[in-house]
């Protein structure tokens, strides 16, 4: 193995990814970067990532804005802990840093959120220290390259992973050689499909030597998820929809989400007595499946419209948006995809 870091250092300087927007001596700059590609690709973020960074520039910037404002930018995103650790790690910064991000991994750690291979990353990265990663992508490239058996959730597993890490690890050009894995983690050593013939670790890899490629790492052993039901009331007046924050613990916590209904509770005494609202006319709309991590739901919308607000509910806890504002909030994933649904409906058809 004693080649192996240059052969990656060599492979990624002339094939590796060198324009991503955060490719930068910025540990702010990375610390974004490495949460938000935790579940989600380089395609998918790049956007996110520069409107972010847009917005909020630096973690002063971050600090100082609500948290609410903060998930309206992540929205869309998905595993929205993030962005709430992000804007909490933000604030610890700005408190007991005095606003310079922390230059040691213990402290980097500490911070809410972030865990042994972020802060690897960030060090790397944005500081230029010699520090192991071990993100999902790398993780694959070293279960293969050392024939690891078993799932890489496992603590067993990820042990011995990160001794693999760790040992490979070059004195030097640290940050060309983690950049290298990376890329031949989400380019070369795919999930599906890995270019063995243009690896340039071949020679190394276990795996690969032995035909075995497709058996590592072992997948997450399967279980049979939990399903859930609920309804979700679109309520409508003049020409706003009401929507409800959701609690910060559990899901979609912090998120505005449609009001959520029993499935035998009567939609309009809900409306009444919750709201204070008087509806004329409920509406099923199609069903929206949506998946979690941990469980599905199933989601039954009622298409509501109100005539009459006997009170005001508190806006502190609900609020009404108008409809043409509704996907620019911080809103999850499902009630995006039912306002666009609706709007869809009632766009003009070509004549």
């Amino acid at each position: 193995m004693t080649t192996f870091a240059n052969d990656i250092i060599e492979w990624q300087r002339r094939h590796g990814r060198h324009d991503l927007p955060w490719q930068k001596r910025d540990a702010y700059a990375v610390w974004i970067s490495e949460v938000m590609l935790q579940q989600t690709q380089v395609t998918t973020v790049i956007p996110y990532y520069e409107r972010f960074m847009h917005r909020f520039p630096d973690i002063a910037a971050l600090s100082r804005a609500s948290l609410d404002e903060v998930l309206t930018h992540w929205s869309g995103l998905g595993y929205y802990s993030r962005a709430r650790n992000l804007h909490r790690a933000a604030r610890v910064v700005c408190e007991r840093h005095e606003g310079e991000f922390p230059r040691s991994f213990d402290e980097v750690v500490a911070l809410p959120g972030i865990g042994r291979s972020t802060a690897a990353a960030i060090m790397v990265f944005g500081f230029g220290e010699r520090c192991a990663i071990l993100d999902g992508n790398v993780k694959r490239v070293l279960a293969r390259v050392r024939a690891t058996e078993g799932y890489p959730g496992q603590k067993r597993v990820a042990d011995a992973l990160w001794q693999h890490a760790e040992r490979l690890l070059p004195e030097g050009d640290v940050e060309v050689y983690t950049q290298g894995l990376m890329d031949l983690g989400a380019g070369v050593c795919t999930r599906v499909n890995p270019r063995c013939g243009v690896c340039p670790v071949g020679g190394h890899c276990v795996a690969f030597e032995t035909g075995r490629v497709a058996d590592f790492p072992a997948p997450r052993p399967r279980k049979l998820l939990p399903h859930k039901r609920c309804g979700m009331m679109i309520i409508e007046c003049d020409g706003a929809l009401l929507l409800e924050k959701r609690p910060m613990l559990g899901v979609w916590g912090g998120l505005w989400c449609f009001p959520e209904i029993a499935a035998a509770e009567d939609a309009a005494a809900v409306c009444m007595s919750r709201y204070g609202i008087h509806v004329e006319s409920v509406e099923a709309m199609h069903i929206v499946e949506h998946g979690f991590t941990h469980f599905t739901l199933t989601i039954s919308p009622l298409r509501m419209r109100a005539t009459r607000i006997v009170h005001h509910a508190s806006e502190t806890d609900y609020r009404w948006i108008d409809i043409a504002n509704v996907t620019h909030s911080a809103i999850p994933a499902p009630v995006r995809r039912i306002v666009e649904a609706m709007a869809i409906r009632e766009a003009p058809q070509p004549a």
